[in-house]
């Protein structure tokens, strides 16, 4: 049972510079319209849904134009704090848009299903298997992917049940799956979130200040294929823990897995979280004091040819199982320009040696490409289904 592909490496973009009080959490709001769509570089929100759809027997392009042009207006309606539109339900009545953004993506299937093959991306080619899968098929894949998060978790289902009523008669929910994040101000100052596992996760993913974020993460402008342009494509796993067989291991023994201290999450070479990682350092034994097997060696940029992901995550909970374990852990989202040169080759990687994996499982998995933004007056996928 071996890959994490980086899970537990890091989160998303760092924590808001100062406080976050209660009081404001609703204020928070995200544009629909942009370069790049939200949900991709926006900070984590508290709580979450990821949704796939299988269009019905009989859509094609033109019934998937048009519900892409439905959701972009709801979308974009609901991020504004403004009603989904005729017939909303109400349940965020009272309540301001706390973050919301919503997110659109295409699965493999999409493009045969509508007609457009030749214009699929070489790059969402099938992923491989690797040897932690456990995959269940039917929660995984699916022609359209939404992601949606936001900071109330009242405005969160408000959206998703805005986004499965309009698909109407065009596109039916494949699988859907839910997820929370720790709430902004919740803490006494802000931090990097902490995951299911009890540890700091989210210290070395790569930031939209870095020089070369965007070509990591983004297609580019003149990329291929040419609706693809400032889009980026997203990995989805759905990640389960097998917190039972972690909380059996020492404080200790859980930091040499990982290979950062769970207080804070420095490194165990020494330093604070954000400290460069000194890999050579030895114990008094000559051990290394940072394992080879740790996650956090293994899962580095450069012990993987440069292989970088953006990695925007949510923890599940649902429910036990007959034998009593928590069916609990992570809903793994990773973003980059080109999944053959991100996600694929770190999983490999992961696949040969972290410790990690003894506690992991991958149950359920789907790849997406995900357009560029929409400008305003334009929907989501515009240019490739009127292209």
């Amino acid at each position: 049972m071996l890959g994490t592909a980086g899970a537990l490496a890091g989160h998303a973009t760092a924590a808001p510079a100062g406080d976050t009080p209660l009081s404001s959490v609703g204020s928070g709001r995200s544009s629909f319209h942009g370069r790049h769509q939200p949900g991709i570089t926006s900070e984590l929100q508290s709580c979450g849904h990821l949704v796939a759809f299988d269009l019905m027997p009989g859509a094609g392009r033109k019934e998937a134009a048009a519900l892409l042009r439905r959701w972009s207006a709801t979308a974009g309606r609901l991020m504004a704090g403004e009603p989904a539109g005729d017939g909303d339900t109400g349940v965020a009545l009272d309540a301001g848009p706390a973050s919301l953004t919503v997110t659109f993506g295409f699965g493999r299937s999409f493009f045969d299903r509508t007609g457009l093959a030749s214009r699929r991306p070489g790059a969402l080619a099938p992923l491989p298997p690797y040897s932690s899968d456990r995959i269940d098929k039917s929660r995984s894949e699916g022609d359209l992917w939404v992601q949606i998060g936001a900071n109330d978790s009242l405005v969160a289902f408000h959206a998703l049940r805005a986004i499965q009523k309009d698909a109407g008669s065009a596109a039916r929910v494949r699988w859907q799956m839910n997820g929370f994040n720790r709430s902004p101000g919740a803490t006494v100052r802000p931090m990097t979130a902490r995951n299911l596992m009890g540890q700091v996760d989210g210290t070395r993913n790569p930031r939209p200040d870095e020089k070369d974020f965007e070509q990591k993460v983004f297609v580019p402008a003149d990329g291929e294929p040419d609706w693809m342009a400032n889009g980026s494509y997203a990995v989805v796993r759905r990640i389960r823990m097998l917190l039972d067989d972690w909380e059996k291991l020492s404080p200790g023994d859980q930091e040499r897995v990982i290979g950062r201290r769970k207080a804070d999450g420095a490194p165990l070479s020494g330093g604070g979280e954000t400290s460069d990682m000194d890999l050579e350092k030895t114990d008094a034994q000559g051990d290394l004091v940072v394992p080879f097997t740790a996650h956090a060696r293994i899962s580095r940029p450069d012990y993987n040819q440069g292989a970088t992901i953006l990695r925007r995550l949510f923890s599940y909970h649902d429910g036990y199982g007959e034998d009593g374990a928590p069916d609990a852990g992570m809903l793994f989202v990773c973003w980059q320009a080109d999944p053959m040169r991100g996600f694929v080759p770190l999983q490999f990687h992961l696949d040969r040696g972290d410790a990690l994996s003894r506690y992991i499982r991958h149950e359920a998995s789907g790849l997406y490409a995900v357009p560029g933004g929409a400008a305003k007056g334009e929907y989501v996928g515009q240019r490739l289904l009127e292209g």
